[in-house]
């Protein structure tokens, strides 16, 4: 493994904070009415980071090197879109657009902290959780607990030697490490009543939010921290903030310059760059940035060259101290192709937190449980007819299955569902997004919608089809598999060219990579000019297409303000006219949220022109379209109806939605305009995808490819990076995500076929 992709990874795990991008002043222009297809083309040279504008401060930590910070900085520009869109879900509070997060500025001695948003994910994914202790008991399988303390001895000793042994270049013993299973294990049994939601954290006590308001007085950081501290550290959390002030790390949006400030009030000279707090809330922060990123794991080395750039002195110690603690896991990986007896099998060490290690062992688990379902086909052959009648035969097999083609393709998963039905099976389909004749992933999980579960609390279906497979967390993804029963099917299916999903985790392409099931390829193209566009950005190619009736138009702009007078136009104005779609069914796509051509300026422009008012509350008036986002993963499309004493009344596509007045700010935005990750899974007649000059650092072959991709009918694309949108396409792959899942599961499905009848 390369140093340069220790030092990007690293970078990576803690993302830098991005610069307020200039204010480009609005320019009259004429009447854009649609003309001219497929050229890219346009104006607009400068490109500037999109950074997004909430200010966040710089987080050099004690002692770092000043050098080392900047170099992090400049690794860390390229995330800023993935940080940026992820703040759409309202899960990454570090990222560019971290709204209210605690990034506001890091005090010298106070450590001073914005007031943060609170992450919702642990409440929303508490429906897939309660099951966990089923998982948990894969935990107790593991050798006996490690010891903790600076003498290490046993388990935690072996462990500790392994990393290092592994980044001397010394062969590793395989018996250090959680290496993945020889065989694949039956599903425990399943509760016997359907999983109910399990309440988030309790709320603290008045006496408990006190005491640590008071502490946090001391240390001079902002009481608005008080409750997410007390929620966040539990029992007794003022005496364990006081003892170990680094633990306000725990908190979402703080950052380990303001936990830093805020420890050197509290303890002084004490707090130095190499105290063992901490190092090991740094481990711990360092892997859920990552996760944030979509990372389950990350390489040894990676983690121990972030913490040398938060100014740890020692890191492989600290990472070894956090390990022999039991704070973090540590899995060898073997790499390539298995090496004939007697040689060296190259590995890699990745460490990681238990909760997404567990996730993924529990999902690699389940699919290949129902991979090894089915040893004969049943007989289908007569429903094997029409599009989809390979992946009919292909299910008719095999537990799993997985399909992949772009939108033209979901006809296929559609034919299978219409045979099975007619062949008697209860049959199911959830997506990520609401869809005709699906439910959602998530309200599946809940019980909000679906089949139901049988009395082992299992999905009562003989055959469960996901579509928008790409957009499952590795939770969720373990969740849902954990549900379906034994004997039945599980086909997964979805655009690979797609962006990957809000939380951590590539489970489709993990199954993809594994070869644990037959893989069907749709054959089928997407129709029109639009198809086309989209199937030439899928193979890195920004062709010009054929597009006689107007169905892809260029509209060039010089700079941001220009852009937002052009997207208003074609919104109001130029595509309902010249194609008779309604405003409502025209969806504007760009980037990021911040800027002057983000979706907070573009919402604000199209409010003004469609809906004009004063934003009584919150903002928000009666009419107003917008986006619920009520957990990280989530992007609700609803319009306002009312607002009174309980909160704002939304209306999601007939369901009444009651957002709580104290969460409209950070659960509700404007959705004249989102940004492709809110956007994936759903599409409109009408796209407007706006692309201002300080977007070019945010475009990637996966966003543009999701971005067009979103349009029926009419793909408008105001255009201002010049050539940064063909080399996007040609060049921006994808960010890789550091996952254990491939590994895992190619192991469990080679295993059983090497079993005895």
């Amino acid at each position: 493994m390369s140093t340069d992709r220790e030092a990007a990874q690293a970078a990576e795990a803690a993302p830098p904070p991005a610069p307020d991008p200039d204010e480009a002043q609005p320019r009259p222009a004429e009447d854009p009415a649609p003309g001219g297809a497929g050229t890219t083309g346009a104006a607009e040279p400068p490109a500037a980071e999109d950074g997004g504008g909430s200010g966040v401060a710089d987080d050099t930590a004690i002692g770092a090197d000043s050098d080392a910070a900047a170099a992090e900085a400049e690794e860390g520009a390229a995330e800023e879109a993935e940080a940026e869109e992820a703040e759409a879900e309202e899960g990454a509070a570090d990222g560019p657009e971290a709204e209210g997060g605690a990034g506001a500025q890091g005090g010298d001695e106070g450590g001073e902290a914005g007031k943060p948003v609170l992450s919702e994910a642990a409440a929303e994914l508490a429906a897939q959780k309660v099951e966990r202790e089923r998982i948990a008991r894969r935990k107790a399988e593991r050798q006996g607990p490690v010891d903790a303390g600076a003498k290490l001895s046993g388990k935690a000793a072996d462990l500790l030697a392994a990393v290092r042994a592994v980044e001397s270049g010394e062969k590793p013993s395989p018996v250090y490490f959680d290496e993945a299973p020889v065989a694949p294990r039956r599903a425990p049994e399943a509760p016997a009543a359907p999983r109910p939601a399990r309440s988030a954290a309790p709320a603290p006590t008045a006496a408990g939010v006190e005491g640590v308001r008071a502490v946090l007085a001391r240390g001079g950081a902002p009481e608005a921290l008080a409750v997410p501290a007390a929620t966040a550290l539990g029992e007794d959390a003022a005496e364990r903030l006081a003892e170990d002030p680094w633990q306000l790390l725990a908190v979402a949006g703080v950052r380990p310059t303001q936990a830093d400030g805020f420890a050197r009030a509290l303890l002084g000279q004490d707090a130095g760059p190499g105290d063992e707090r901490r190092a090991a809330a740094l481990v711990g922060w360092l892997l859920e940035q990552a996760a944030l990123k979509g990372h389950t794991a990350l390489e040894a080395p990676t983690l121990e060259a972030a913490l040398a750039q938060y100014g740890v002195p020692d890191p492989a110690e600290s990472l070894e101290q956090a390990i022999g603690e039991g704070a973090v896991l540590v899995f060898q990986e073997p790499l390539g192709p298995p090496v004939a007896e007697g040689e060296e099998q190259p590995v890699r060490v990745l460490v990681g937190l238990e909760g997404y290690a567990l996730a993924e062992e529990s999902l690699a688990d389940g699919l290949a449980r129902l991979a090894n379902t089915f040893n004969d086909p049943a007989d289908w052959e007569k429903a094997a007819t029409g599009p989809g009648a390979e992946l009919i035969r292909a299910a008719s097999g095999h537990g799993l299955v997985t399909h992949t083609g772009g939108e033209a393709a979901r006809a296929e998963p559609l034919a299978l569902l219409a045979a099975a039905r007619d062949l008697g099976l209860r049959v199911c389909l959830a997506a990520h997004t609401p869809a005709h004749g699906a439910v959602t992933a998530r309200d599946l999980l809940s019980g909000a919608a679906g089949p139901g579960r049988d009395a082992d609390g299992q999905f009562a279906v003989d055959l469960l089809v996901v579509l928008d497979a790409p957009q499952l967390d590795v939770e969720t993804a373990a969740a849902l598999v954990e549900s379906v029963p034994d004997g039945a099917r599980l086909v997964l299916s979805g655009d690979p060219g797609v962006l990957g999903s809000a939380g951590p985790g590539r489970v489709f392409a993990d199954v993809l990579a594994a070869r644990a099931c037959p893989q069907l390829v749709s054959r089928t193209p997407d129709p029109g000019p639009v198809g086309e566009l989209v199937s030439g950005v899928g193979v890195g190619e920004l062709n010009q297409v054929d597009a006689p009736g107007k169905e892809v138009v260029i509209v060039p702009v010089r700079d941001a303000g220009e852009a937002v007078h052009r997207c208003v136009q074609l919104v109001a104005e130029s595509v309902p006219r010249a194609f008779g779609i309604p405003v409502d069914a025209v969806q504007v796509i760009t980037p990021g949220h911040g800027g002057s051509a983000g979706t907070r300026a573009l919402n604000a422009a199209l409010k003004e022109r469609l809906n004009p008012g004063p934003g009584r509350f919150g903002g928000f008036d009666p009419g107003d379209r917008v986006v619920h986002v009520p957990s990280p993963g989530r992007a609700v499309p609803a319009r306002v109806v009312s607002a009174d004493a309980q909160g704002l009344h939304l209306d999601a596509a007939g369901a009444r939605i009651v957002v709580p007045k104290e969460q409209v700010e950070s659960r509700v935005r404007h959705g004249w305009a989102v940004t492709a990750h809110q956007a994936v899974g759903a599409r409109w007649p009408a796209v407007v995808v706006v692309l201002p000059g300080d977007a070019a650092q945010a475009l990637s072959r996966d966003w543009v490819y999701t971005a067009f991709g979103r349009a029926e009918r009419h793909l408008s694309v105001v255009h201002g990076v010049d050539q940064a949108l063909p080399r996007a396409v040609a060049e921006v792959l994808p960010k890789p995500r550091t996952t254990r899942l491939a590994g895992l599961l190619r192991a469990l499905v080679a295993a059983a076929q090497d079993q005895p009848e």
